[in-house]
């Protein structure tokens, strides 16, 4: 994955917009890969979905935790995505007071499936949905991947490590490290 551009995708959000007024201020909002990566360089991690236990208590509360941590090593924006709707993933960004952490709905899990990272996950009810990674993308560009083990439809188990705030704050800090 290393050096690989990222797939040019558009993916479908929800926008805030004050101008429609009501209990529901919000529109469809088109953003593309280029939108979200370009001029950037940002972590991107991918979770298999919202709400769900080791998501919503370990890895997206961590990356946020650690916001800062990761602009002090020059990153400029952190992105969760997941194979969920625009509405869950705003959902969950609420339920999760995100405040440095941006959510990117993945809803027909086109981006995913172009990663390469598409998985069958039947076996809990959930159907087709991310296997759970993280990368460093430099202008759409991937320089470090950091994937679970064990990749496959209908994992038994939940990896979890790899991809987690910790290690790729870790890794980023000894390339700093090394480059300096």
């Amino acid at each position: 994955m290393i050096g690989k551009s990222l797939p040019q995708v558009t993916f479908k959000t929800r926008v805030r917009d004050e101008a429609i007024g009501g209990d529901n201020p919000f529109r469809w909002q088109d953003m593309t890969t280029e939108d979200y990566f370009k001029g950037k360089r940002v972590v991107l991690f991918s979770l298999p979905g919202a709400f769900t236990p080791t998501c919503s208590t370990f890895q997206l509360p961590d990356f946020e935790k650690l916001a800062g941590d990761f602009e002090a090593k020059g990153i400029d924006a952190i992105y969760c995505l997941s194979v969920n709707d625009a509405f869950v993933m705003n959902a969950w960004a609420k339920q999760q007071n995100l405040k440095n952490v941006q959510v990117i709905a993945d809803g027909a899990g086109e981006f995913t499936r172009k990663m390469g990272m598409l998985v069958c996950k039947d076996n809990l009810g959930f159907g087709m949905r991310s296997w759970r990674y993280a990368a460093i993308v430099n202008d759409g560009v991937v320089e470090a991947w950091f994937e679970e083990p064990g990749y496959a439809d209908n994992c038994e188990t939940d990896p979890y490590g790899e991809s987690a705030p910790q290690n790729v704050l870790e890794k980023l800090s000894a390339k700093a490290a090394k480059a300096a």
